[in-house]
């Protein structure tokens, strides 16, 4: 009986491996439409495909093809690589991504474990626009503009919140902040006017038992007057295991709530 109890924990805790293992790897392309009263009608939509934590992964082809065609822009949320992973697979990832359209690019704290300057390097070279502590801005045809914001990286001490909206102006009525650490949230008061907020970072607690993680599951909340958008991530940190928070990408869509 002994052994026939220890065979079977053995099986059962074989296959909650297998299971994670699993759930690190899972190709999912998860939609989301958020609306908003002060997004600017005139543009009708936007669709962002937001991939974060990609560390040590190969971005597949699978969620390539499930995102051309739907977004109109790629913003890479940080942690595009770690230390040990080849420059040649990193931009393998980023040649994959600009096929679905133009890019955008906030540091993570993984990144600065590789020499930052080639990985600066290579984002210019290939023509990834990196916002770090400063804005941009997307105009349409009726002149109405919204901001895309960019930090650096806060666990590392880079950000700088004060210069990206220094960047963005007083004028600009729609402002989306992109950073890779969620924690930006507590510095972000309601006459910063940002919208939106998307970051990865946590990993959604990459090893969750029921409720409890190391940090909350990822998903959309409400603090300190913005919208929080923070995904799982599509990659993992030390272990290449996920439970309960599983590997995922993004479809965002934005638009107006007025009729």
């Amino acid at each position: 009986m002994t052994m026939l109890f220890f065979f079977i924990i053995i099986i059962v805790g074989l296959l909650l491996l297998l299971y994670m293992w699993r759930e690190a790897r899972l190709e999912r392309v998860v939609t989301k439409t958020l609306t908003f009263t002060e997004f600017p009608k005139s543009f009708g939509k936007i669709t962002i495909f937001f991939i974060s934590d990609i560390h040590r992964r190969e971005v597949s082809e699978k969620i390539i093809n499930e995102a051309k065609g739907k977004a109109d822009i790629v913003i890479i949320g940080g942690d595009l690589t770690e230390k040990g992973v080849p420059f040649e697979r990193v931009k393998k990832n980023l040649q994959l991504l600009k096929t679905i359209g133009p890019s955008y690019f906030v540091w993570g704290n993984n990144d600065y474990e590789v020499d930052y300057h080639e990985l600066d390097s290579l984002l210019l070279t290939m023509g990834i626009k990196i916002l770090d502590n400063t804005a941009m801005f997307f105009e349409s045809g009726e002149g109405e503009k919204l901001a895309l914001l960019g930090i650096d990286d806060l666990k590392e001490g880079r950000s700088r919140l004060d210069l990206a909206l220094l960047d963005a102006g007083d004028e600009v009525g729609f402002k989306i902040l992109v950073s890779h650490n969620p924690a930006i949230i507590s510095d972000i008061q309601p006459n910063h006017t940002i919208n939106l907020v998307l970051s990865g970072h946590t990993h959604g607690g990459q090893i969750r038992f029921w409720k409890f993680g190391l940090y909350p599951k990822g998903g959309v909340t409400f603090k300190n007057g913005t919208t929080l958008f923070v995904s799982n991530g599509y990659g993992t940190s030390g272990v290449p295991l996920r439970l309960g928070a599983p590997a995922e990408t993004h479809l965002i869509t934005i638009q107006s709530s007025k009729s």
